[in-house]
């Protein structure tokens, strides 16, 4: 006796294409992913991944879409474009204004150009106690610690992905030169190779 089921056989995955797969890896990506992740993902070669995040960048620019495929961080990643931040703006913030103090751009501008650095450090750069700002830096996920310095043992301050990620920076080598800016009389201490 021939047992018979009446199951139909198993759809196969449909085919998506390259473009509209890196579309929704990337719609749903909460940080920039690498060409190598997105490649291996797809079981793609990395240049034909490569090119295809160039076109579709190029192709939303040409369009002039609201929204723009850049590379940051080392990935890619879906923003808004600029010309439409103040609409993006009143609608994320909704009149309620989350914008870092003076205080802690002025760390975060210290961690970014001497890191990685110790409270201390930056205190004293600062002329000012800044360990509750760095707490509120570390909290916000922009500054993170980074170990030991060996003579002191303090721990150590850098600058995260999300940093990068939020300046629209490919690497910390895209921050602007400060020295132009400097006063002429700032003691050498303060000045490393034309970066505060």
């Amino acid at each position: 006796m021939t047992v018979t089921t009446d199951r139909p056989e198993p759809e196969a995955e449909p085919q998506v294409g390259l473009r509209a797969a890196l579309e929704a890896i990337l719609l749903v990506a909460d940080e920039p992913v690498t060409e190598v992740a997105l490649a291996q993902l797809l079981e793609r070669p990395v240049p034909e991944v490569a090119a295809a995040l160039r076109e579709l960048s190029d192709e939303y620019t040409a369009q002039g879409r609201g929204f723009d495929l850049r590379q940051v961080a080392g990935g890619w990643r879906f923003y808004t474009r600029d010309t439409c931040a103040p609409v993006v703006e009143r609608y994320v913030t909704d009149g309620q204004q989350a914008r870092l103090t003076t205080a802690a751009l002025e760390t975060l501008a210290v961690v970014a150009y001497r890191q990685p650095v110790s409270r201390a450090k930056v205190s004293a750069i600062r002329g000012v106690n800044s360990d509750g700002v760095m707490r509120t830096l570390t909290l916000r996920g922009l500054i993170e610690e980074a170990g030991r310095d060996p003579e002191t043992q303090a721990h150590l301050y850098r600058t995260t992905g999300y940093f990068l990620e939020r300046l629209g920076l490919r690497s910390l080598d895209e921050l602007p030169e400060l020295a132009p800016y400097l006063p002429e009389d700032l003691p050498e201490d303060i000045i490393e190779d034309g970066r505060a």
